[in-house]
């Protein structure tokens, strides 16, 4: 407990793991490298076959960083990089975790083994990320996108059946995963099984945060009153399901913009690839601004959003109107000493830890995206201290 009597707030840092040119994991090893010395928690890796982001303005023309990872596309497989991680860094042997993999396109059993393996071979430092997934990394690659949450409840089902077994033989029902004769060997790292962190929004799955998960762990975030509120959902699940409402931990996935000055980085923002991220963003976060969604009032944003099959054109055009104030409502903006004061603001409406990911490098100067890893380093630093 800190000084105003609350838990302590916790920090992590997050990495895209893309391909980097010359050296696969450099931009990976590097961030693990500042989390460690600026005294964070835990370091987290995506899971994507594909980026989030248009690959159509992922080009030098838009994006400086371009020059360093020539296909946006191309994204490491997460447990195989934190396995290298663990490996080659002993440096304060931060807790690793996968934030998110979906109940989609991998098999529920073969996520159990991962998690699993990692948390024997790094003794007990792993973390299970989790959640529906998105369109994007699932219909292109033959997974039926329909009902993704009740996929989710069952592949969830399935891990912890697994992992609960003993080692028996396993049978389970599942209109998605059947189990027949089904072994999982594998034992827990002193009777623990990695930590199982959520990502939700919509009231099903903050419910399902609230009975089954260790922490609930959204992205993309809107208005701290917002997470407020479905953090209410989410322990009100806890208790109605016999559970204590406060051993769910609020976290929360951010993204972090920022540079040597406020001018800088609204600069910055203004650039398209920047701006391409707010169609990620669902319809009613654009209409809070005066805009509309180019798919529309009710459009989902990043669940449903192919950004592989955007041309240039139309993402210009898309994103050609996006408001500054929308991207500074779902990213954390400006100097070191802002953000910090605006993550205070979260932690005053429940949230309790942090997995930031540097955002800045989005941007047409390589030279600033760079220069913002110092001060990006000052900010996981001073959030240890919220």
């Amino acid at each position: 407990m800190n000084s105003r009597g609350m838990q302590k707030f916790g920090v992590g840092v997050a990495e895209l793991p893309v391909n980097v040119r010359g050296a696969a994991t450099a931009s990976v090893d590097a961030s693990y490298l500042t989390a460690a010395a600026m005294g964070a928690d835990s370091f987290w890796v995506a899971d994507h076959l594909n980026s989030l982001y248009p690959r159509s303005v992922a080009s030098s023309q838009y994006v400086g960083a371009a020059r360093l990872i020539p296909n946006i596309d191309a994204y490491l497989e997460p447990w195989t990089t934190l396995g290298h991680i663990a490996g080659r860094h002993r440096l304060r042997r931060l807790r690793l975790g996968v934030g998110v993999t979906d109940t989609g396109r991998r098999n529920p059993a073969v996520t159990a083994q991962a998690a699993a393996t990692l948390h024997l071979l790094t003794r007990g430092r792993a973390i299970l990320g989790i959640g529906t997934g998105e369109r994007e990394g699932n219909e292109p690659y033959g997974v039926d996108w329909s009902h993704p949450v009740t996929r989710f409840e069952e592949g969830l089902a399935t891990i912890r059946a697994l992992w609960n077994s003993n080692g028996e033989l396993v049978n389970r029902d599942s209109p998605y995963f059947p189990l027949r004769n089904a072994v999982f060997a594998l034992p827990p790292y002193r009777g623990r099984w990695p930590e199982i962190w959520i990502a939700s929004h919509a009231p099903r799955m903050l419910r399902n945060t609230g009975r089954y998960a260790d922490a609930w762990f959204p992205a993309f975030l809107f208005r701290p009153e917002d997470y407020a509120a479905g953090l209410d959902v989410v322990r009100s699940a806890a208790s109605d399901a016999g559970r204590n409402p406060q051993s769910v931990r609020p976290a929360a996935f951010i993204m972090v913009f920022t540079g040597r000055s406020r001018d800088e980085v609204d600069e910055a923002l203004a650039a398209p690839f920047a701006k391409s991220a707010a169609l990620n963003l669902p319809g009613d976060a654009w209409a809070r601004h005066g805009v509309t969604h180019p798919m529309g009032t009710t459009a989902s944003g990043l669940q449903d959003l192919m950004p592989q099959l955007l041309d240039e054109q139309t993402v210009l055009s898309m994103t050609k109107d996006v408001p500054i104030a929308l991207l500074k409502e779902s990213i954390l903006t400006g100097t070191p000493a802002e953000v910090v004061d605006q993550m205070a603001v979260w932690r005053d409406h429940g949230l309790r830890y942090a997995v930031v990911c540097n955002a800045s490098a989005m941007q047409p100067s390589l030279y600033r995206g760079l220069k913002a890893m110092v001060p990006f380093a000052k900010i996981i630093h001073r959030l240890g201290r919220l």
